[in-house]
């Protein structure tokens, strides 16, 4: 059970790593730039996909580390 713990924490990092940075326009809020500030940006695709993927193994961690935890 621990394995598959491990290999899932290792899969969600490389997963978090490989996700576009969505906090580019937050921080171009704070600085000034408005460019970007009300573009509706949707993921499609690949980004889409990655996304739903960290969630699910996302809550497997959780779910797996609740009932090691008990």
């Amino acid at each position: 059970m621990q394995t598959i713990i491990i290999i899932i924490s290792v899969l969600l990092i490389a997963l978090v790593l490989l996700q576009a940075g969505k906090a580019e326009s937050a921080s171009s809020a704070l600085t000034g730039g408005n460019d970007s500030l009300f573009q509706n940006r949707k993921e499609r695709g690949g980004e889409l996909f990655i996304t739903r993927l960290t969630f699910v193994l996302g809550a497997a961690f959780i779910i797996l580390s609740m009932i090691v935890g008990f």
